[in-house]
């Protein structure tokens, strides 16, 4: 039989053990927040081809400062300097979307 200090150790044992588990468990939390893009045609594309490399969060943080000219110039950017594997038919339609949904900046 145990006595009193070996179950405060395996009490504190426990107690840290749930406590990196639920401070772990924070970020998947977070995670499972995705920012929903607004409704329009080439969301899905949009989302599914942008999220690949990075959260689709970027996309309306960045809205304000943007225009048609900066999102042709991003997605320009993410295919030639970052290798992003995006058709130029599928980077139109991207544009398209972007500059219909987020564009917050005028031309």
């Amino acid at each position: 039989m145990k006595g009193p200090a070996a179950r405060r150790g395996a009490t504190r044992s426990a107690g840290t053990l749930l406590a990196l588990v639920f401070a772990g468990a924070a970020p998947w939390a977070a995670a499972a927040e995705i920012t929903q893009l607004r409704d329009g045609a080439g969301r899905d594309l949009t989302a599914g081809l942008c999220g690949v490399c990075h959260s689709v969060e970027y996309i309306p943080s960045n809205a304000p400062a943007m225009n048609r000219a900066g999102w042709e110039k991003t997605t320009q950017k993410m295919k030639d300097r970052f290798g992003a594997p995006i058709s130029d038919q599928d980077a139109k339609q991207i544009l398209d979307y972007l500059d219909a949904n987020y564009s917050g900046k005028g031309s």
